[in-house]
């Protein structure tokens, strides 16, 4: 007889499919699980374990913790203390955007980092930008990247370094791509800000190189923007949407949205990043990841 038997609404998902929902390596899967006991809970008599919807969630919630900056166990303890509230939102984000994780060029990359070479690094990156684009290297390198360098750091106690050294890249090659936009689809600039004293910007330079690629040109902001000076940008350039990045649940306070100024037409507020609550979405739009943000941003401007 089976044990903890999967009820007819719940999923049994394999490795490899919670792997391409999430956009991370299975290998990746596999650590999280050995590491922080973040692994499938269904099991029946003679089959492999599966991980079912709150398995799912929870890892869903993990990955971007991870990738917002979060440490790895810090991440792992947020998820394994995920109520499953919020399953239900979690889970539509990941079910319809497989990603097939690119595992031979961030296994080449990973390999490069360790190595420190830079004009490597840069030369693979470059190549996936130009022929891929920016929003599915994103997704299939970069995210996968960012996440293996961290767990690597957290096992052995190292490789500060490297993370930095591909941070740095990364950052300069998405500030390439995020160039000025010509005969742009928007009249008036996108607002793109980290809030608060918000450090951690890199999803921020991924969303501004996106938008570029779509013809819609940006006022970028970056790290540790003050409502205040967000504020003064509004009135005077009155943004037809404005992207707030906060990592930190201190800095993810929604009470800033009341203190943004009231305008019209009145622009569509768009929250990213792990530091805003599920809760927090009456009177702005709270997204997942970086194509959610472009499509909300796209839908803004009427594109």
């Amino acid at each position: 007889m089976a044990e903890n038997s999967i009820s007819p609404n719940t999923e049994a998902l394999t490795v490899a499919a919670v792997a391409r929902r999430l956009g991370v390596a299975p290998a990746t899967l596999r650590t999280w699980d050995r590491r922080y006991g973040l692994g499938p809970s269904e099991h029946s008599t003679g089959e492999h374990r599966r991980y079912n919807n709150h398995d799912l969630a929870r890892l869903t919630l993990m990955r971007k913790l991870v990738i917002a900056g979060v440490s790895p166990a810090e991440a792992a303890q947020r998820a394994l203390s995920f109520d499953g509230q919020s399953s239900a939102e979690l889970i539509s984000t990941s079910l319809s955007k497989d990603v097939e994780v690119r595992e031979e060029l961030v296994e080449t990359l990973i390999r490069a980092a360790r190595a420190y070479d830079r004009n490597f690094i840069e030369e693979l990156l470059r190549a996936e930008l130009s022929a891929r684009g920016i929003t599915n290297t994103w997704n299939e390198v970069i995210v996968p990247l960012l996440i293996l360098i961290g767990d690597e750091w957290a096992e052995s106690g190292t490789g500060i370094e490297t993370e930095h050294l591909v941070s740095e890249i990364i950052k300069r090659l998405l500030q390439e791509e995020n160039k000025s936009v010509q005969n742009p689809i928007n009249a008036r600039p996108v607002l793109l800000a980290c809030i608060g004293e918000e450090m951690h910007s890199l999803a921020l330079y991924a969303l501004g190189a996106a938008l570029s690629e779509r013809n819609i040109a940006i006022q970028f902001l970056g790290a540790r923007t003050p409502i205040e000076a967000i504020s003064a940008v509004v009135k005077r350039s009155a943004p037809p949407a404005i992207f707030l990045w906060a990592q930190l649940g201190k800095n993810g306070d929604p009470a800033v949205i009341g203190e943004l100024p009231a305008i019209r037409p009145a622009p569509r507020i768009v929250l990213g990043g792990p530091g805003w609550k599920y809760s927090d979405k009456k009177s702005a739009v709270l997204v997942d990841d970086l194509l959610e943000a472009v499509e909300e941003i796209m839908r803004a401007v009427g594109a």
